[in-house]
């Protein structure tokens, strides 16, 4: 069906639309050639004709495409605008979009500025630690900063170990199990009580996880937990968890009859 002819008032040419819509007149061309923006009319002289409900339509792309959306993507995504209730539909969606995006560049900020502080605290360049604090940082760990106190043997070990799926699943039970261990002390729980035995074995399994059962890796990330944090909650939290873990590490030990350090069984 070919355009409707009009009257040029009340209507822009592809010009005046390009202009009143801050972009040139080859992306309106180049938005029509691919259906995603078609002027409303056609004069009666041939002239492409835009409305201002073009203009809108024309924003409702452009902010699409600059949260990233390819054209295929916005061609799905654009609706009506035929009530106030689509325009509003249509405004609401973009808000949410922008707050999305506005939430993922202010972690990025963050990210940036955490690796910053971090690259500064360290004596050399150091890409590899670069690398994996960015990584740590993008699964939200809050632990990130710990990796440059690691030593090289150590980090080698875990990144030939752990991928970044593998990683968070074992972020996820190390933060579980630590807070099950303030748990349990808070609430006054005997270390040898069979819920302090049942955590013990599991902080034990998770412990030979992470290391591969290397046990000389085992001093040095004992000592991770006399560290300073950026934000100080880190030693506090470590000295309530390891009140209780060790104790009950050592009842575990007793009651399987199993020596870590001379390969016992248990």
């Amino acid at each position: 069906m070919g355009k409707r002819r009009v009257e040029v008032r009340g209507c822009m040419t592809v010009g005046q639309a390009a202009k009143k819509g801050g972009v040139t007149v080859r992306t309106l061309q180049y938005y029509d050639k691919e259906g995603l923006l078609s002027p409303t009319a056609v004069s009666e002289g041939g002239r492409r004709l835009y409305t201002d409900k073009d203009v809108v339509r024309l924003h409702q792309i452009l902010s699409m495409k600059s949260l990233g959306f390819s054209l295929d993507d916005i061609k799905n995504r654009l609706i009506p605008l035929d009530t106030p209730g689509d325009v509003a539909e249509v405004l609401s969606k973009q808000a949410a979009a922008l707050r999305e995006k506005i939430e993922s560049l202010s972690e990025s900020l963050k990210a940036i500025e955490a690796l910053r502080e971090e690259v500064l605290q360290m004596h050399s360049v150091d890409f590899g630690k670069y690398a994996d604090i960015v990584v740590n940082l993008q699964m939200k760990n809050e632990y990130y900063w710990l990796i440059k106190n690691l030593d090289d043997r150590a980090l080698e070990c875990f990144r030939g170990r752990f991928d970044k799926e593998s990683g968070q699943a074992m972020l996820e039970t190390f933060t579980r199990l630590q807070e099950e261990a303030v748990r349990l002390q808070n609430g006054g729980e005997a270390p040898e009580s069979e819920k302090g035995l049942k955590l013990a074995e599991a902080y034990w399994d998770m412990i030979m996880e992470f290391t591969d059962g290397d046990m000389s890796l085992i001093p040095g990330l004992m000592e991770t937990e006399k560290l300073e944090d950026p934000g100080g909650k880190w030693k506090n939290k470590q000295a309530v968890v390891h009140s209780f873990i060790e104790p009950a590490l050592e009842a575990y030990f007793t009651k399987t009859g199993y020596d870590p350090f001379e390969g016992g069984n248990r």
